[in-house]
């Protein structure tokens, strides 16, 4: 039965760390607001587009 021995024999272990993240993610979050704002602008425009049609549509 191997003893404390066995142990050894395994060595150190290395150590894995994660890469630190960014200092700054600054320029993700410009970019993400900035499509959200486009998205609402396109979403406003099209609910002002689809009103004028059913406010225009003969009847």
């Amino acid at each position: 039965m191997p003893g404390p021995a066995a142990t050894g024999r395994l060595g150190r272990m290395t150590t894995h760390r994660a890469p630190k993240p960014a200092a700054s993610t600054q320029p993700v979050e410009r970019a993400v607001v900035a499509g959200l704002a486009l998205a609402v602008l396109a979403g406003v425009g099209w609910i002002a587009g689809m009103l004028y049609t059913v406010i225009g549509w003969p009847l």
